[in-house]
This record gives structure tokens, C-alpha cells and sequence, in this order.
């Protein structure tokens, strides 16, 4: 580890709060450090905004620490009321075990499950669904103070509309994960985004004060747009990392016409690029700017997808835009020879319904033969 990965995390705009950083950094200079990140699998798949974390496990993995992927089991049968201002939808424990699976299998593309330093998978039902609540709080809620709970951003926006009792355990639950984590593998660290810092903090703090033992936290940058909104939001929805909701070509077209601006951003943060390489493509703000967003768009696509279906998408995109016609892809319908637009929108699968597909025409969003 000649080269401590806090630098590589804050070179490539990782790094948005942690705490006691030069215990921290001496820690992960000097020994393999067991961390975790977790993802409540509240969807069959992971989304975009599970990209950062999971790169950022990748980095650290590189740079010989020990990943555990925590899959949220039981914390996603209350659910996070961190940047809301409703409630989730209750999940039966079926479709969140079958959420899980579907996590599992995505996760294994980017860190490694095998050999040195190998991540680790745990589920916080294994814990936390047998759980005694009556030992629950008097061996761990006697922790945590609820002016300090109440003060935290998780729970303001919530707080106004009214907060459950069940969501307001949500806290303690992470908490507990770190916990056990700790016990169980020597974690000492816990990743996220910086929407969870109240949540991350509370698990640090409650090992420290509870075993008198260091425990760290530290959150990333929220992929947003120059306006402050979170990235990620297509016309149909959560940009997915399944390619059967979002398909490779959607995909590589999102990164292909990232604002300007947030180009070089995207490629520290969501590629392996080297930084040099960013530098060199991102240097110039005029039109040839695009050769970075073709570059951002291919490696993005190709870590998630896989390299075959980065190019398959590059060369779709090049056709569609000034390239050979012949490179389109193609579909054969069999209509009746007196079929409509309409008819042939909808057979095509380019909308949904007839309706839908006349408003796209009256909305002079289709063009037949230029």
C-alpha cells in the first residue's frame, strides 16, 4: 500500500465528511482495513446512485482493504427515512429476499469475491430479524440520545409531516449493523453516501462508546447535476444497472450527454480513467469536449455491462448520430399491411400504448423519413 487510498479517494472527489482522518489515515497506511458499505435492496436492482459507493469499495479493494457488502435484509422492512418526506412502501420479506439476490449478482462485477483481501457478503436479517427488542435496548439504545437523534437532517424533513416510531428505530438499526460487523470481522469503517452521514456517525460513535474501541466513518459526493439535483433520472425513470430496465444503448446515451461541466467529475468518480488521461481529455471546453463524454459514456458502460455491449452501444450511437445507416439496429414487424404509425409505435415497443404514442406525435416527438 505504498500510496494511501484517502489520497486517491479525495484526487478523484470521493471524500465529503469523515472523522478523526489523520487516526484514519494512519490506519489505512499501515494494515488492511475491514469496511463496509450497505445497500437496502428496496428495487431488483441497483441504480445509479449505488455506482460512487460501490467504485469507492473497488478503490479500496484495490488498494488492499477488505469490502463487506452489507445487504439490508431486515433495515429494508422499515425502511430509510433519510431524504424523504413520505414514508416507504412496506415490502413483503419475499420480494426483499429476492431484492437481495438480484443485488448479490450485480455486486459481483465490481469487487471481487475471491483471493486476497476477498469482499465479504452479509445480510442484516441474519441479525437483526431475531433480534430482543427488551435486550436490544438495554444493551444498545442506551447509547443514543433523542435531542441529538431529532437534530439530525434523516429525520427533519420527516419530522414536519410525522415520523413513525418505526422509521425513527431505522437509526439504531444501522447503528447495531456496524456493530455486530465489528465484532464479527474487525470492521472499522463504514462508507456511504453523504445522505447517511447522521446514520454512519451514530454507528462509529455507539462502537466507541460502547467498547472503547476506534471506528470510523466517511460519506462521498451525491451524483448531482450543476443545479444541485440528483443525476440519474431518464425519461423512464432510475437509470438501473439492469440492463432489462435500462438498456445498454440508454445507458451509454446518459453519460454520452452529461452536461459539460460535469464531465471530468464523472470520469474521476465513475471510471478507472488515470487521472493524467482526465486531465489531457477534459482540457478543452469547446466541442471537442465530446471526446471526453464518448470516452465517460464507453468505460461506464463497459464496467457496468461489460465491454461487448460498450461497443455494440458506441457503435448504435455513432449511426444514430452522423454515422452509417447500416449500422442501426433493425426490427421486423408482422402487421397488416394497413397498419398505422400508431400501430407500428406500439408493436415496436417504442411506446407503450397507442395513447402514449399519439401524444408523442402530437408532441412532434416523431419523425418519419427525415
Amino acid at each position: 500500500m505504498s500510496k494511501n487510498i484517502m489520497d486517491t479517494l479525495y484526487e478523484r472527489c470521493f471524500i465529503k465528511q469523515t472523522v478523526y482522518e489523520e487516526d484514519l489515515r494512519k490506519l489505512l497506511e499501515t494494515e488492511s482495513v475491514p469496511f463496509y458499505v450497505g445497500f437496502d435492496p428496496t428495487a431488483d436492482s441497483l441504480h445509479i446512485g449505488h455506482y460512487i459507493p460501490i467504485m469507492a469499495m473497488a478503490h479500496m479493494q484495490r488498494a488492499g482493504h477488505k469490502p463487506i457488502a452489507l445487504i439490508g435484509g431486515g433495515t429494508a422492512m422499515i425502511g430509510d427515512p433519510s431524504g424523504r418526506t413520505d414514508m416507504r412502501l412496506m415490502m413483503s420479506k419475499e420480494t426483499i429476499d429476492a431484492n437481495c439476490k438480484a443485488f448479490v449478482k450485480q455486486m459481483q462485477r465490481f469487487i471481487r469475491f475471491d483471493g486476497e483481501n476477498a469482499a465479504v457478503l452479509a445480510n442484516n436479517a441474519d441479525w437483526l430479524l431475531n433480534l430482543n427488542y427488551v435486550d436490544f435496548l438495554r444493551d444498545f439504545g442506551v447509547y443514543f440520545s433523542v435531542n441529538k437523534m431529532l437534530s439530525c437532517d434523516c429525520f427533519k424533513t420527516r419530522y414536519e409531516r410525522g415520523l413513525n416510531f418505526l422509521e425513527f428505530n431505522y437509526m439504531l438499526m444501522q447503528a447495531y449493523d456496524f456493530y455486530v460487523l465489528f465484532k464479527k470481522y474487525g470492521c472499522r469503517l463504514q462508507l456511504g453516501g453523504n445522505d447517511q452521514w447522521s446514520n454512519i456517525l451514530a454507528g462509529a460513535d455507539a462502537i466507541r462508546r460502547k467498547e472503547g474501541e476506534a471506528a470510523y466513518a466517511m460519506t462521498f459526493a451525491l451524483l448531482e447535476t450543476s443545479d444541485g439535483k440528483k443525476m440519474g433520472k431518464t425519461a423512464k425513470g432510475a437509470l438501473w444497472l439492469d440492463k432489462d430496465k435500462t438498456s445498454p444503448y440508454e445507458f451509454y446515451q446518459y453519460f454520452r450527454n452529461v452536461e459539460d461541466v460535469k464531465v471530468e467529475e464523472c470520469l474521476k468518480l465513475l471510471t478507472f480513467v488515470e487521472l493524467g488521461e482526465i486531465r489531457e481529455l477534459t482540457k478543452h471546453k469547446d466541442e471537442r469536449i465530446n471526446a471526453a463524454k464518448e470516452r465517460l459514456a464507453f468505460e461506464v458502460t463497459k464496467l457496468v455491462h461489460g465491454e461487448q455491449e460498450a461497443v455494440a452501444a458506441q457503435a448504435r450511437a455513432r449511426a444514430a448520430f452522423g454515422g452509417s445507416a447500416d449500422e442501426l439496429p433493425t426490427l421486423n414487424l408482422d402487421l397488416d399491411e394497413n397498419a398505422s404509425v400508431v400501430d407500428i409505435m406500439t408493436a415496436a415497443k417504442v411506446a407503450a400504448s397507442k395513447s402514449e404514442a399519439r401524444r408523442l406525435i402530437e408532441g412532434g416527438g416523431v419523425k418519419l423519413d427525415e
